[in-house]
């Protein structure tokens, strides 16, 4: 049967930009609008061509064999059957699944192979994308970045300057979703956290602690029976390396470990059970240190602090920062709430911008993003809003005061993402305003 000549011509989308109605550039393994998004994409597949061998050839050779299901990851030895033909603890499941972890964790490269078609760890494969330099980066630090790291103390000793929050149990049952949906996100490989930055994926490198652990956590998705406490010693041994090796890390790795880490843990707390482990208390100690670290890097830009336009790279890992710094925040109540222990108001993170516009954050190119940053320093002469402004409002503030600080939440509110509108809820919620 003679096949048609509009038999390829007319596949002119990955299935997600077809499903969202979206332009797709159609780059091998993953088009950038997937890329960005930290989104499986895969293509119909064409009515066979003269072709289409070669192609499928060249490409298992770059990204290795194709999964029977290319939208979904394989489970640990969903391939091979366990040994013995059980599937409980003591066989050759248990031993199949440590083997899978370990492949990952101990390899300083993942290049080939079902995980290694993620559009996160071949990012920078892709052609057709803007290069950007993350050096010379221009960060300064607005606040005391110690108090970070002495975090975990405000439960024992009492400092009069701190103050307690009372979250309401719905607050703490909506914050707690909500951190769940991300550990299930990267679980499932289902698209990006809200505190990672789309460039941030495309510029991974295979040993990055980031690319680690995107693939490590995913080997998590179906573990075994009776096997999370293996799954689980596999991603604290990678922990423990990420907390050792911190000391040699650049601004740009030293960021992608205290993601990383925060990943592992909400992963362990909230997929693999791991709430009673007495590890988990050291790993948030041991994560508001990566914090503190991080931070004294840089939580902004220098031209931010002058209200002018910082460089693209700059703000992005300014953001990002903040992002993970917040949600970091966010989790340490949740471990609060659960221990019985009081949570207590972030006043060290005093002065630092509020989550960036929607627009912002998501911008695809430095035009987009300029333009958008462009219309933000006009929108916001005075200055942009400040974490601080969704926190209980001062007892000095008039009625004047009150009404204008209304304003500029409500002028913040018009423009932000999901993130922020989560930051939003979780403040007004529990402080009112």
């Amino acid at each position: 049967m003679k096949t048609s000549r509009y038999a390829i011509s007319r596949q002119k989308a990955c299935k997600q930009c077809s499903n969202a109605k979206a332009r797709c550039d159609r780059n091998a393994g993953s088009c950038v609008r997937c890329t960005r998004r930290g989104l499986c994409c895969t293509y119909p597949q064409a009515i066979s061509s003269p072709n289409s061998a070669q192609n499928n050839d060249v490409e298992e050779q770059i990204y290795g064999p194709v999964p029977s299901s290319a939208d979904a990851l394989p489970s640990p030895g969903s391939e091979q059957p366990a040994k013995g033909g059980s599937e409980g603890p003591g066989d050759g499941s248990t031993q199949s699944m440590m083997d899978n972890c370990s492949v990952i964790s101990s390899s300083s490269t993942v290049t080939k192979g079902p995980v290694s078609r993620y559009p996160e760890l071949n990012a920078t494969t892709r052609t057709g994308m803007e290069a950007l330099d993350f050096s010379s980066l221009g960060l300064a630090c607005p606040i005391n970045a110690d108090d970070i790291s002495n975090r975990w103390l405000n439960a024992y000793v009492h400092v009069p300057r701190q103050t307690i929050k009372e979250y309401p149990p719905t607050v703490t049952a909506f914050i707690f979703r909500i951190l769940k949906s991300y550990a299930a996100r990267t679980v499932h490989g289902s698209g990006v956290v809200p505190f990672v930055h789309s460039s941030q994926m495309m510029a991974l490198s295979a040993g990055s602690p980031l690319s680690t652990c995107l693939s490590l956590v995913r080997t998590c998705e179906k573990p075994f029976p009776c096997s999370e406490g293996v799954a689980a010693s596999v991603l604290q041994r990678e922990m423990n390396k990420i907390y050792e090796l911190q000391g040699s890390y650049d601004d740009m790795t030293l960021l992608a470990a205290f993601q990383a880490y925060l990943v592992y843990s909400m992963v362990l707390f909230f997929w693999l059970n791991q709430g009673g482990n007495p590890f988990l208390r050291q790993a948030m100690m041991n994560l508001q240190e990566l914090a503190c670290s991080s931070s004294r890097r840089g939580l902004m830009c220098i031209a931010e602090q002058k209200r002018d336009r910082p460089r693209w790279e700059a703000w992005i890992v300014a953001e990002a920062k903040r992002r993970t710094l917040f949600t970091m925040y966010l989790f340490d109540s949740v471990l609060s709430a659960q221990d019985g222990l009081p949570t207590f108001l972030g006043t060290e993170l005093r002065g630092l911008p509020a989550p960036a516009q929607k627009a912002l954050w998501q911008a695809e190119s430095r035009y987009d993003w300029e333009w958008a940053y462009n219309l933000h320093l006009a929108d916001w002469t005075e200055g942009g809003l400040n974490i601080d402004e969704l926190w209980p409002i001062p007892a000095h503030l008039d009625e004047a005061g009150i009404a204008e600080r209304r304003r500029r939440v409500d002028q913040w509110l018009e423009s932000v993402d999901e993130f922020g509108t989560t930051i939003y809820a979780v403040t007004s919620c529990t402080h009112g305003g």
